[in-house]
Parts: structure tokens; sequence; C-alpha cells
């Protein structure tokens, strides 16, 4: 109960310093949106795209932090961590769908170049990129879990995307060279496909139950096997629960039965301290029992013709 209480605090924290950046990226994204309407460019319009991917990026680290917070239930055994990887992916689908929308009327503008205000274009986006240093500090100075970091490589992107649109109305202002909005808001637009796509390989990733990217499945089986009274691992597995939550489980050989509780203690304490591996469901099995075929992964023994289609499964880990 006592861990409980501490990553409940833990997570209350990472939640409310990450509520002001999030306020004050989707504020200025509406800011931006209104004026590149108003402006008529079209790179304004797709900064504003990008700071509402940065929006739905820090919403992201925000939500699981909260959901993180809500207690297990009967029907929900882990609590609702994976609620924060549901949304990502329909944040994901909708930002393609504004990257879509963007190149398509970039393309018409560069057949058919519109009349943009270049000196309101460069002072909105003067504003913005001031708005995005700020949250880049408030985010680096801040806890720094996956969520957190992701977001602040959202938002450093968002800079690039600022700059290039200070860029547009600067070349507009002085030049009169109106191609150059629609131009630009295609490079933002590659900027924001960048990060949507890496978000929906890791969302896709969560949701195939894969390894997680930053834990080395051999190095886990490599520990646990190290550890004394350890006699073999099988049937180990790995996956997320969602992006700060990792879970294992394993079936672990042992000599004597007597060993099991301290070795229990010690394989926990040894994730979670190596490997940032917080659940943890381990099945001891002795070495006697292993060899006489008592010890069966299987709930109950499967008919012979049935075990031999099976027999891959008993030796893919």
């Amino acid at each position: 109960m006592g861990t409980h209480h501490h990553d409940h605090n833990h997570s209350h924290g990472k939640s409310s310093s990450l509520l002001l950046p999030l306020l004050l990226v989707a504020g200025f994204a509406i800011v931006e949106a209104v004026g590149g309407w108003w402006t008529g460019s079209l790179a304004l319009l797709g900064d504003a795209g990008h700071m509402v991917s940065d929006a739905l990026a820090l919403s992201l680290a925000w939500i699981g932090s909260w959901v993180a917070r809500k207690p297990a239930t009967h029907r929900h055994n882990f609590g609702l961590v994976r609620a924060e990887v549901i949304v990502a992916l329909v944040n994901a689908l909708l930002m393609l769908a504004v990257i879509a929308g963007i190149v398509y009327e970039a393309a018409q503008r560069l057949h058919t170049p519109q009349p943009v205000q270049g000196a309101e274009v460069m002072l909105i986006a003067f504003i913005g990129m001031l708005v995005n240093i700020a949250v880049a500090w408030m985010l680096h100075k801040g806890h720094s879990s996956l969520n957190s970091r992701a977001a602040l490589l959202h938002v450093l992107g968002d800079l690039l995307g600022s700059v290039a649109a200070i860029a547009a109305g600067a070349v507009i202002y002085f030049t009169g060279w109106m191609p150059i909005d629609p131009l630009l808001s295609i490079f933002i637009s590659l900027l924001i496909l960048v990060s949507t796509v890496r978000l929906l390989r890791e969302v896709l990733h969560v949701l195939m139950e894969g390894v997680p990217h930053h834990i080395d499945m051999n190095a886990v089986q490599q520990a646990l096997t190290a550890t004394q009274n350890v006699r073999e691992i099988h049937h180990l597995h790995i996956w997320s629960l969602s992006s700060e939550k990792t879970a294992l489980s394993a079936h672990v050989v042992l000599d004597d039965m007597q060993d099991w509780h301290p070795l229990l203690s010690n394989l926990k304490h040894m994730l979670h301290e190596r490997f940032n591996i917080e659940h943890v469901t381990l099945q001891p099995e002795t070495t006697e029992a292993l060899h006489s075929g008592s010890a069966n992964c299987w709930l109950t023994q499967r008919p012979a013709q049935d075990h031999d289609h099976h027999d891959h499964d008993h030796h893919t880990h």
C-alpha cells in the first residue's frame, strides 16, 4: 500500500506539472488557427495543426498520469492505464486527416496563389515561437517520464514550424512571393507526419503486446537466469500496459520449493530496480517436476494430435 500511495502522489505531481503547458499550447493553437484564417496563411494554419498535435501529445501525458491513479476494479484488473494508448491511436488518425487537408489545400494554392498578410503572419508566428520556448522550458525542468519527453520532442518540432511560418510571412512581406506560404505549409505537414507515424508505430506495438522498445529481452532473460537458485527460465513474456507501466510473466525452475519465497522477492526487486518492470507474475516449477513431465505449461493435458499441432508454442520461448 505504501508503494501505491507513493505512485499516486508521483502521478499527481506529473499531472499538475503538465496541465499548464497543455493549456498554453492548446490556447495558442486556437489563436494561430484563427490568425491563419484571418491572414489567409496556410503555413500559419499548418503551424496551428502542429500545435494541436503538441496539445494532443501533452494531453496524452496528462491523461496517462491521471488514469494511472485510478484504482483497479473487478472488470479492469490493471486499472485504466491502457486508455492512454486508445486515445493516442484516435489522435494519430485525426492528425493524418489534418495533414491530408493541409497538403491538399497547399496543392490548390500552388496552382492558384492566394493573397497573404505577411506582417500579421510574422507577428502571430513569433508569439507562437515564444509560447513553444516557454512550454519547452517547463517540460525540461519538469518530470522526465516517457510521455513528458515525447511531448517535449513535439514542442521542439513545433519550434521549427513556428520558424517556418515566420519565414513565410517575412518572404511575403519583403518580396510578395506568395507560393512560399503553401510550400512551407507542406514542410510543416511533413514535421507533423513524422511525429504522427512514430506515435502510430508505438501505439500499434503496445496494442500488439510487443516487447517495449527500451527493454532488451535477452538482458532480462540473462538477469533472471543469473539469480541465485534459478535453474532455468522459460515462457518469458514482457509487454506494455501503457507507456510507463511494463508487465512480465515467466516460469521459474528451481531445485527446492523451500527456496521459492526469498527467490521471488529477489527476482521482483531485481526486475524493478534494473528494468523498471512493476507488474511481475512468476510461476515456480521444480527441476524434478519439470523432468518428470508433471510441470506442464498447459492447464490440461492435450490429446496427442493436438499436442503436435501446438508443439511450436512450447518451444517459442
